[in-house]
């Protein structure tokens, strides 16, 4: 069950990353509480997950599925560029992310 709350938590950090993007600096009403909301959101389903997972391999994780969400956004939504050099870092945040789950003992 921590590994769903920790993938919850990242799916958020994605939500309300994507939603501070669209607050234009949170002078969007909408978008602002959206923000809001997730990070709290994001926060207790780490904090959940912290419970039974080790820390450090919480928060890489949840920080890594937030970053490389928010990359998949950018370039899907907002039409950011995919270098060469952006997919390769993007590909080793993700080999960093399973190596962590792999090696976690949990």
């Amino acid at each position: 069950m921590a590994w769903l709350f920790l993938l919850v938590a990242g799916a958020l950090e994605v939500f309300w990353s994507t939603c501070l993007k669209f607050s234009q600096g949170l002078t969007v009403p909408k978008f602002t509480v959206c923000t809001i909301v997730g990070m709290v959101l994001s926060f207790v389903f780490l904090s959940q997950a912290t419970k039974v997972l080790p820390l450090g391999t919480s928060y890489a994780i949840w920080t890594g599925i937030g970053a490389l969400g928010a990359v998949v956004v950018g370039v899907v939504i907002f039409h950011e560029s995919l270098s060469p050099a952006r997919l390769l870092f993007v590909a080793l945040l993700l080999v960093g992310i399973i190596g962590l789950k792999a090696t976690s003992g949990h």
